[in-house]
């Protein structure tokens, strides 16, 4: 395959900075469902805030749309969709399915179809593959397959896709360093050859599963140090002076990948019948802390003597991460579920978060810059955007007397409760 041209299937987070990234050197279709969406970029418009309106203004090789007709042309197909849980936190794969459905009316001979999405190991061949080949096409005689995990770290403007080392993988030897190189020429900060497909699928999935298991025995702690009655930052400072240390912070997790991606290696382990109970402990936890800062919420406003039903509770930042736009599956919301059980009236705000998301989200919010003094009976904040961090005076004006700030992140430098 000398010349190639590289459709991405997906351009939300992962898929649209990577689309960017090939259209430096080579010719790259943008293909979406979300006609919305395509219309935007069109338009020089990213409402991730992941490209900037000006980058997509002078990227000359990229083009965007919604027609599967147009995707004919390219003889590379990089599928970045979705893949979320269901209700039971079971894995679903219907976008994976749907879109290699899509392609297999499109894919010709010699074509290379690349996976990115977070799976389990072994649902490419098992689930995504079968897929393919009902084009009458056949594996590695007639087309080949690849997965490269996507490492997109949203909002993080300095580690971009360009700058974080790549796993490629591909269906056969050849494959794989076809897919090898082709990452490698646009991935500045090099490649690794996974030795198989399930091997790189279990190597992206295991990276999130670690970060959820540390990052919940960092909140099962909060929850023992709250008790004891000291302060689980000031710990932690104290741990770390210590080499070997892994410095976390408590705090919720939710986003499309660490509160989500550990449930698809429950599902495989469980499977094989095994009872991935660290796993599933871990999930449990960090499900668990909305709620406990609802509770010690509730436990200040009743020390500080106010009342609690129809207490006014000012909710700060409302995406699932900092300096970032996006509200998929964030826990913050859950914390005011919680607290409307205990009969008070929330508000929301986040200057992050669009209209549109607002929309969604189903709730009262108010512009952060409209807020007025002395209006709430205590404020929460959720997130560490930059907007908030050290701005105590500010924040301490929105709440009446006597003031009650609840710190989820570590934002603020004198809360009077922090996880």
């Amino acid at each position: 395959m000398n010349s190639k041209k590289i459709a991405i299937i997906g351009l939300g987070y992962v898929g649209l900075p990577l689309a960017c990234a090939f259209a430096k050197q080579y010719d790259v279709i943008g293909f979406d469902i979300n006609k919305k969406r395509i219309n935007e970029l069109s338009n020089n418009i990213d409402k991730t805030r992941e490209v900037t309106s000006e980058y997509l203004k002078n990227t000359s090789r990229l083009t965007f749309t919604s027609d599967t007709n147009e995707l004919a042309a390219a003889n590379v197909f990089i599928i970045t969709v979705p893949t979320p849980i269901d209700d039971n936190n079971l894995p679903d794969l219907t976008p994976l399915i749907n879109a290699s459905e899509m392609l297999s009316k499109i894919i010709k001979s010699d074509d290379i179809i690349i996976y990115e999405s977070t799976v389990y190991p072994g649902a490419t061949e098992e689930v995504c593959i079968p897929e393919l080949e009902k084009s009458g096409l056949l594996l590695n005689d007639d087309f080949g397959v690849g997965y490269s995990p996507e490492r997109i770290n949203p909002g993080d403007k300095l580690r971009t896709v360009e700058n974080i080392l790549k796993v490629t993988s591909g269906s056969n030897s050849y494959y794989t360093d076809i897919v090898d190189e082709l990452y490698s020429s646009v991935i500045t900060a090099g490649t690794f050859k996974a030795s198989s497909i399930k091997v790189a699928e279990a190597s992206k999935v295991i990276e999130n599963t670690q970060r959820d298991v540390n990052i919940a025995l960092i909140n099962e702690l909060a929850l023992i140090f709250n008790e004891v009655g000291i302060d689980t930052h000031e710990v932690i400072e104290a741990a770390a002076t210590k080499w070997n240390f892994i410095k976390l912070m408590p705090g919720l997790v939710g986003g499309h990948c660490i509160g989500v991606d550990p449930y698809y290696l429950a599902h495989k382990a469980s499977s094989l019948g095994l009872n991935p109970n660290l796993i599933l402990t871990s999930r449990a936890i960090n499900n668990s802390m909305s709620k406990f800062v609802a509770e010690q919420t509730i436990k200040k406003l009743i020390s500080y003597g106010k009342n609690i039903k129809d207490a006014r509770i000012l909710l700060l930042g409302v995406t699932f991460k900092e300096n970032c736009p996006d509200v998929r599956n964030t826990k913050v919301t859950d914390i005011g579920i919680e607290l409307e059980k205990y009969g008070v009236r929330m508000t929301y705000s986040d200057p992050w978060v669009t209209e549109e998301d607002w929309s969604s989200l189903d709730v009262d919010y108010v512009d952060y810059n409209d807020i007025q003094e002395n209006s709430f009976d205590a404020v929460i904040v959720a997130v560490n955007h930059s907007e908030f961090i050290g701005e105590d005076d500010k924040i301490n004006s929105f709440c009446t007397k006597p003031k009650v700030i609840i710190d989820v992140k570590g934002a603020l430098v004198n809360p009077d409760w922090r996880l």
